[in-house]
This record gives C-alpha cells, structure tokens and sequence, in this order.
C-alpha cells in the first residue's frame, strides 16, 4: 500500500520534534509550518511548554499561526491554565501572534499579574491585541497595578503595552503618579513620556521622571 506523501511529511515532523538536536526540531517545527495539518497541533503545543531553544519555540509558535484556527485556539486557551510556567507564556504569545479576538476571555487578572515575569509579559502584550474595542480602559487600570514593580525589563514591557493602547492610558497614569510610592510615580510619569514622544528612550524616560518626582513634582498635571 503506497503511504500519501502528506502522511509521511507529517510522520517525519512530528518525529524531529522529539530529536535531541535543535537543528533538526528547528526544521520539523517549519515543515510543520509549511505544510499545515490539523494533527500537529497537539504536538506542537506541547513542545512549546517544553523546548529550551529560543529559536525552536519562535518557529513552533509560527508553526501554529499556520494551522487551523479552529483547532489551535481551544488548544492555545487551555494551555494558558497550564501549571507549567513556559506552557502558559508560550501560548500566550502564540496568542498574541494568531490576534483571534475570540481568545480574549482567557486573558484573566491572574495572567496579567502572574508572578512568573515571562508569563506576565507575555500576558500584557496578548492582551492589547486582543482587548476588545471599549474594553481598553478597564485594561489599562489592570495593567497600571503593576507599575513600579520588576526590573528593567519588566517595567520596560509593562511601558510599551500600556503605550499601545494610546491615550486611553492617561486618567490611570496620571493617578498612579501621584501615588505613595515613588517608584510607581516615576514608571508612570516615565510612560507617560512615552506616550507623548515615541523617540524617547525609555532610560531617558525613566530618568527625567526621577527628577521630576526627587522635585515634588508629578508631571503634567502636578506642575
């Protein structure tokens, strides 16, 4: 009996995602891709919660942009429920990249304010790609919670995901820069520079915003 070249395409892809090389799970990863299937997306779910090589998981992510959507977001959706933290942010991101709306409701507040960082990076920039018109300033409070918190990184992501919901943002940060906390004043006044002017850097930013509230100050509408 002769094999459909689809099934033996698919067999060999699914096996090279197993392979102790990431060279060859990088190849089976855009074979997967370049021939979509419906039955590689388990498969290529669970690896993304599993895979240590940055550049296998970013091809194992564009590998499901390319399936079925129908197959992968009630996929993508329960994994982001996962126990395992690189599970949860890996589909995240593959969320974040499909851009389906109807994955809103699983970009709960636990996500947003997960306590693995990656997970809660991941979860600020699916969500302002996927919160629904008029939702966007509900989002911005949930996000402006986590202001002053983490290292750069973190304080950088949380910047650029409130900034992309435009000036939506204002009332909150506005609020957060008079807060108690002087490092929330200053992640606020610093991402409300942003805003404002894209061109700025966001250690520019961050430093004018120190100066700002060493000052008394708290911005545009403190004086």
């Amino acid at each position: 009996m002769t094999i459909p070249r689809q099934d033996t395409v698919a067999a060999r892809a699914l096996r090279g995602l197993e392979d102790g090389r990431a060279s060859v799970r990088l190849q089976a990863a855009l074979a997967a891709g370049a021939t979509p299937d419906a039955r590689y997306v388990d498969r290529l779910v669970e690896r993304c919660a599993i895979e240590p090589d940055f550049f296998v998981r970013d091809m194992l992510t564009w590998a499901l942009t390319r399936q079925p959507v129908s197959t992968t977001l009630p996929r993508l959706v329960r994994e982001v429920r996962s126990e395992r933290a690189q599970a949860r942010s890996q589909a995240l991101h593959t969320l974040s990249k499909i851009g389906d709306r109807r994955a809103w409701p699983a970009i709960t507040r636990c996500l947003l304010c997960d306590t693995d960082r990656e997970v809660a990076r991941s979860a600020w920039r699916a969500a302002v790609v996927l919160v629904p018109e008029g939702e966007e300033s509900a989002l911005a409070a949930a996000l402006a919670t986590r202001l002053g918190r983490g290292e750069r990184e973190t304080r950088l992501s949380l910047s650029r995901a409130l900034v992309a919901l435009g000036d939506v943002i204002l009332p909150v940060l506005r609020s957060a820069a008079a807060a108690p906390d002087p490092l929330v004043r200053v992640h606020a006044l610093a991402t409300e520079r942003l805003l404002h002017d894209p061109d700025t850097g966001f250690e520019c930013a961050i430093e004018e915003a120190k100066r700002v509230v060493a000052l008394g100050g708290a911005g545009p509408e403190g004086g």
